[in-house]
């Protein structure tokens, strides 16, 4: 979990070839209304967000439910949405990616072909309600470092 641009796609990719876990790219569950609104550089409601949280907790129940491990890269900025993709299953864990506002702004500004805009971040980092139960992890390290301290941390 963590803003755009912090790393959750590269570092979620990763991890989960590292461990042979399936991974999920929250991105993808997102309705094209939603994505088109963040194209256009408008930031989403949690209204807006509601048919994604629901789609991303279908995919964690039916991991839950087939006993699959997986990494799901989404951003769950704020506590109810967490709420929401937890449900009734403790065994879900959440790690939040954090890197400084600046280092994030130039990974942004130097990614293409993605719908999230630069001009997007000041209102994800607003809205972004740090968590209490996340395992915390530095996002501006390599992803190499980044993955062996979530492992290490995770104890995987």
């Amino acid at each position: 979990m963590g803003v755009s641009g912090v790393g959750k796609t590269t570092i979620g990719k990763r991890l989960a070839a590292d461990l042979g876990w399936t991974f999920y790219e929250g991105d993808d569950f997102h309705p094209p209304e939603n994505v088109a609104k963040m194209g256009r550089g408008i930031p989403l409601t949690d209204e807006d967000r509601l048919p994604w949280l629901q789609a991303l907790r279908e995919v964690i129940d039916g991991c839950v439910l087939r006993g699959e491990n997986a990494v799901l890269a989404c951003s769950a900025l704020k506590s109810a949405y967490r709420r929401t993709l937890r449900g009734d299953h403790p065994e879900v864990v959440f790690v939040h990616l954090q890197a400084a506002p600046l280092v994030i702004a130039a990974r942004l500004e130097q990614r293409t072909g993605h719908y999230m805009k630069r001009s997007l971040l000041e209102s994800q980092l607003s809205a972004l309600e740090e968590p209490g139960d996340a395992v915390g992890v530095d996002a501006s390290e390599t992803p190499g470092g980044i993955v062996a301290e979530i492992r290490r941390r995770l104890g995987v």
